[in-house]
C-alpha cells in the first residue's frame, strides 16, 4: 500500500485539515493519535506497519487537528478546544461521506473521542481508547491523578526535550536505544506542533475533567491499556472502563504510551476482533522467497564524469530497465539500496533469468551492474522484508564482479533440473553470517 496523498477539507471557519484515506474495508475507523503528522506518520516502519493493519480492517481516515501537522494554524494565544477539533473530526467525516465510523483515540485525543461518541451516537459504531483518561490531575475523588508539581516537571521536561528525539525514553521507553526510531520521532514533534504551542496545549490539557461525559456514552467501547504505563497509570483506564455503561477492558503488556511500539501487534488484534467480532486472521510474517540485490559498479566515478544531471538521468534509464525486467520476471521490487535496488520472488529461476537480463539491459547505457541472490526464509515487514536471507542475498552480491551474477548453494539446488548453469566459485565467509557458503557464477 503506498502512502496516501494529502487532502483538505474545509471547516465552516475557513479553515484547512489535512487528512488521509488508506483501505476500502466494509467499515470507517478513524484513528486519533496524540502525536499526529499525517504527511510524516507513514515513513516510521512502526507506524506504517499500524497504519497499514488498520487500513486493512476498514477504511482508516487520519488527520491533523487545527493548529497541528499539516493543517492550518492557530494563533498561540486562541488554542482551539476539544469542541473545535471534534468539529474538524466530523468535518472530516463528512469530506470523505463517512455517516458512521469506529474511533480509535490514542492518549490526550481521548476527550476528542468521548466527547464526539457523547455527543454523535448514531455516527458511533464502536469508541476504543487507548492509553487514554478522563483527567490527569489529582482530586479527593480521583486519587491516581498526578499532582500539580509533578505535571509542572513533566510538562517542563517534555517541552525542553520537544524536537529532539529525547521524549521517546519516556513515551516509548522499548524504543529508547533505536536511534533511526528517536530521529524519526524527533521529526515528528517538531512537525506536529512547536514548543510554546505544546506547552500552552498541556498547560489547557491538565486542567481538564470529562469525567461527567463518560455515563453519556452510550456505544460499544473498549479501553485498551498498558499494564506498567505511567501516562497515563493503569487506574486511570480503569476509571474509565467502569464509567462507561458496558466498557470492557484490557490490559496489554508493557510500559509504552505510544500505540505503535511495544506489542503493537496484540493492540491492534484486540481493535480489529472490537470492531468486527470476529478474532483477527493474522497474515504470515515470514515466507520462503528469492532475494535479488543489484548495484552499479563504480557509480561514483560515473557520477563524477557525468555530473548530476546526466547521472540522475542515467539512473531513471536504469530504474526503467530494471522495472521492465522485473515485471515481466513475477519480480517484486523493495527498496532502492544506493544505485541498485533489492527485489523479491517466488520461484529462484525467474529470479536468476530476471538478474541476467538486467545485466544484459543496461550494458547500453555504458554501466554494469554485479547482482547477488539467495533464497531462505525472510521476515514480512508490511511491504518490506528482512531477516538473515536477506543480509547473505546482501553479501553475495558484493562479492560479484562487474557483469556477474552470483548466487548461494541454496539457489543451485532448487533450480535443478531448470536449464541454467552454474560455475563453482568455491567457500567464502560472509560478513556477519556464520560459518562458509559456497558460492556459484551464473554461466548460462
Amino acid at each position: 500500500m503506498e502512502t496516501p496523498e494529502t487532502r483538505y477539507a474545509k471547516t465552516p471557519d475557513g479553515l484547512s485539515i489535512a487528512y488521509h484515506v488508506a483501505g476500502d474495508g466494509p467499515t470507517d475507523i478513524v484513528l486519533l493519535p496524540s502525536l499526529s503528522c499525517v504527511d510524516v506518520m507513514w515513513m516510521e516502519p512502526s507506524c506504517a506497519h499500524v497504519l497499514h493493519r488498520l487500513a486493512k480492517i476498514g477504511r482508516l481516515v487520519c488527520f491533523d487537528r487545527r493548529g497541528s501537522g499539516s493543517s492550518d494554524p492557530v494563533p498561540l494565544g486562541a488554542l482551539p478546544t476539544h469542541e473545535a477539533w471534534m468539529d474538524d473530526l466530523r468535518v472530516v467525516l463528512d469530506a470523505v461521506g463517512s455517516t458512521s465510523v469506529s474511533v480509535v483515540a490514542h492518549g490526550s485525543t481521548g476527550y476528542m473521542g468521548m466527547l464526539f461518541a457523547a455527543t454523535y451516537p448514531e455516527r458511533t459504531n464502536a469508541l476504543i481508547f487507548v492509553n487514554s483518561t478522563a483527567r490527569v490531575k489529582l482530586a479527593e475523588d480521583y486519587p491516581f491523578g498526578a499532582t500539580p508539581e509533578q505535571l509542572e516537571a513533566f510538562a517542563r521536561v517534555h517541552v525542553e526535550a520537544w524536537g529532539t528525539g529525547a521524549n521517546v525514553s519516556f513515551m516509548a521507553p522499548s524504543r529508547s536505544d533505536d536511534e533511526p526510531y528517536r530521529r524519526w520521532y524527533g521529526w515528528l514533534e517538531r512537525l506536529s506542533q512547536n514548543p510554546a504551542t505544546v506547552e500552552a496545549t498541556l498547560g489547557w490539557l491538565f486542567d481538564l475533567d470529562l469525567r461527567s461525559v463518560l455515563p453519556t456514552i452510550r456505544v460499544p467501547t473498549l479501553v485498551l491499556h498498558r499494564e506498567a504505563g505511567q501516562v497515563p497509570q493503569l487506574d486511570q483506564g480503569r476509571y474509565l472502563a467502569d464509567h462507561i455503561a458496558g466498557a470492557r477492558l484490557v490490559v496489554v503488556p508493557g510500559t509504552d504510551y505510544e500505540i505503535i511500539s511495544e506489542h503493537a501487534d496484540e493492540i491492534i488484534d484486540h481493535i480489529e476482533e472490537f470492531i468486527t467480532g470476529a478474532p483477527p486472521v493474522r497474515e504470515p510474517d515470514r515466507a520462503l522467497a528469492t532475494v535479488l540485490f543489484t548495484d552499479i559498479v563504480a557509480s561514483t566515478e560515473h557520477a563524477t564524469r557525468l555530473g548530476d544531471k546526466k547521472w540522475t538521468q542515467l539512473l531513471d534509464q536504469h530504474d526503467a530497465l530494471i522495472r521492465r525486467e522485473l515485471d515481466r520476471h513475477r519480480g517484486r521490487r523493495v527498496n532502492p539500496t544506493g544505485d541498485g535496488i533489492l527485489a523479491s520472488f517466488d520461484g529462484p529461476a525467474r529470479a536468476v533469468r530476471c538478474a541476467q537480463a538486467i545485466v544484459e539491459a543496461v550494458r547500453p547505457l555504458g554501466i554494469e551492474v554485479r547482482a547477488g541472490l539467495h533464497t531462505g526464509e525472510v521476515e514480512l515487514r508490511g511491504d518490506d522484508i528482512g531477516g538473515i536471507a536477506v543480509h547473505i542475498g546482501q553479501r553475495v552480491s558484493a562479492l560479484a564482479g562487474p557483469g556477474e551474477v552470483l548466487v548461494s548453494r541454496t539457489v543451485t539446488d532448487l533450480v535443478a533440473g531448470s536449464g541454467l548453469e552454474f560455475e563453482d566459485r568455491g567457500e567464502h565467509e560472509l560478513k556477519g553470517v556464520p560459518g562458509k557458503w559456497a558460492i556459484y557464477a551464473v554461466t548460462g
